[in-house]
């Protein structure tokens, strides 16, 4: 596994090809249904916590060892594509510890927390 801003320029190289396919994705399908909801945001979260647990049983299934892959698919393009993945690994895997008030906590830790920073962001810039 490389150290350093090797490792690094493996992460931003993921990142650059995930925030792309994010917009790309977001774009066409949003073209498709219109934004009366946000389908895009939906179709990217679903799809990026797809392809992260995914990600996540090949490394536990040691098929996918520590290599310049695992930094460049999970935390670079998927980690721009969407955090929502990240999200829901980490609930589930709170889930599969047994630790399921912390699994319900930061559920609604996050979605509560998110919406009220959100809001709170809107309302400053309003005045």
């Amino acid at each position: 596994m490389p150290t350093g801003i090797v490792l690094y320029c493996y992460i931003a190289a993921g990142g650059a090809i995930g925030a792309c396919l994010r917009f790309f994705v977001t774009s066409n399908i949003d073209s498709w249904f219109g934004k009366a909801v946000p389908f895009g945001t939906l179709t990217v979260n679903v799809l990026g916590s797809f392809s992260l647990a995914l990600l996540y049983g090949f490394i536990e299934r040691h098929e996918l060892m520590d290599s310049p892959y695992r930094a460049l698919i999970g935390v670079g393009l998927l980690g721009a594509f969407t955090t929502f993945s990240t999200f829901s690994i980490e609930t589930l895997t709170l889930l599969e510890n047994g630790l399921i008030m912390k699994a319900i906590a930061n559920v609604l830790l996050n979605v509560c927390l998110c919406l009220l920073a959100g809001w709170a962001a809107i309302a400053m810039m309003k005045g």
